[in-house]
């Protein structure tokens, strides 16, 4: 039984983190990614949330914008490929 747990523990390793008991604000815009963000930092220094938690919900909230930003790019690239015809 030990040598099976010790495979199942290389193959499916616990997880080290936790679920962080923090309500990330609605994000839908770029500009809601600022209130984003400055709740995160809010509840870090209220001591909710670990720096290290911090930096990935940050990250989340990086992809979401540059996702965001992605999109109205391409938008504008469609708007002058398709005046030029």
């Amino acid at each position: 039984m030990t040598a099976i747990r010790l495979c199942l523990e290389r193959i499916i390793p616990a997880r080290r983190d936790r679920v962080a008991a923090f309500a990330l604000p609605k994000v839908q815009s770029v500009a809601d990614a600022v209130t984003a963000v400055t709740a995160i930092i809010e509840a870090v220094a209220d001591g909710d949330l670990t720096p290290a938690e911090a930096a990935e919900l940050s990250k989340v909230v990086d992809g979401f914008t540059r996702t965001v930003e992605l999109v109205e790019i391409d938008e504008r690239l469609s708007k002058l490929e398709g005046n030029k015809r």
